[in-house]
């Protein structure tokens, strides 16, 4: 795999970055700009403290984190080749990497594009964390749909932010990787995906030693974004996911908790989609 291989050599040592450490598979340094009066944010959903206070930093126009997801968004929205991916899986292999806050911010930063619209699906029934983020109750969800039949207009839900709804998971099963690897599953995907034709489509997985049936979903989607966590990721364990489920597949790699004095020098030599100093976690 070329410089990926060499990027995982990296991950578990987390003493310093590699200098051809590749990002995320684009060659879009800049996106066409966001009006600046559209589609805000609803503060009031801060004020009342419904919102996790640490998805405001996705939202503030001139901060470095809220550029490394501008960074992403670019790579999803404007790829180098073939088609914009509408359906993306965001995971990770170990838990407690970051992988729901990144999909969160990602919504977030999706949904203030001006043109498009974002829907997150929650499909980590073990541990979801995407509902509590926008202060939404996670009673009934994706679990009530592939196991009980209710419709998904009874279970979607707004979040506050224009443009941006959000399907939790629902209460825990006492059954989730059955409920997963049901048969249910993957028409469920195709059918959203030809339900909300105007929405791109970020779901939650479980992370990959957790749950096999991830890898079905990885190979499912268009595009996965894989989290990583700095000094913590296994490299063998990345390197079989990234092998079963193709390389293509991968649209861009989040190094996650890097030290920001580590990550600074590298993101001014390179392009795309790096990491950031901050520490981000389920």
């Amino acid at each position: 795999m070329g410089k990926l291989s060499d990027a995982l050599a990296k991950v578990g040592s987390g003493n310093k970055l590699a200098e051809d450490m590749p990002v995320c598979r684009s060659d879009h340094d800049a996106e066409q700009p966001v009006a600046e009066n559209q589609h805000l944010l609803n503060l009031e959903t801060f004020t009342t403290g419904a919102w996790d206070e640490r998805l405001l930093l996705s939202c503030e126009q001139y901060s470095p984190f809220a550029e490394n997801f501008r960074r992403l968004r670019g790579a999803i929205l404007y790829p180098p080749k073939g088609a914009r991916p509408k359906t993306i899986l965001v995971t990770s292999l170990l838990p407690d990497e970051g992988k729901g806050f990144v999909c969160a911010n990602l919504g977030v930063s999706l949904s203030r594009e001006m043109e498009h619209h974002a829907l997150m699906v929650d499909c980590d029934f073990r541990r979801p964390t995407l509902a509590p983020m926008f202060g939404l109750s996670n009673d009934v969800g994706l679990v009530d749909h592939l196991r009980d039949g209710i419709d998904l207009e009874n279970l979607i839900r707004q979040t506050g932010q224009p443009k941006l709804s959000l399907l939790p998971s629902g209460k825990p099963p006492e059954n989730p990787s059955e409920l997963l690897a049901s048969k249910r599953l993957i028409p469920f995907i195709d059918n959203l995906a030809a339900r909300y034709d105007d929405r791109i489509m970020l779901f939650d997985s479980p992370p990959g030693i957790v749950a096999s049936e991830t890898n079905i979903l990885a190979k499912r989607v268009d595009g996965v974004v894989l989290v990583i966590r700095w000094g913590k990721g296994d490299k063998d364990l990345v390197k079989k996911f990234v092998e079963e489920i193709g390389p293509n597949k991968i649209i861009g790699t989040v190094f996650n908790a890097c030290e920001k004095r580590l990550v600074v020098p590298f993101l001014s030599q390179q392009q795309g989609y790096g990491g950031y100093g901050y520490n981000l976690s389920d």
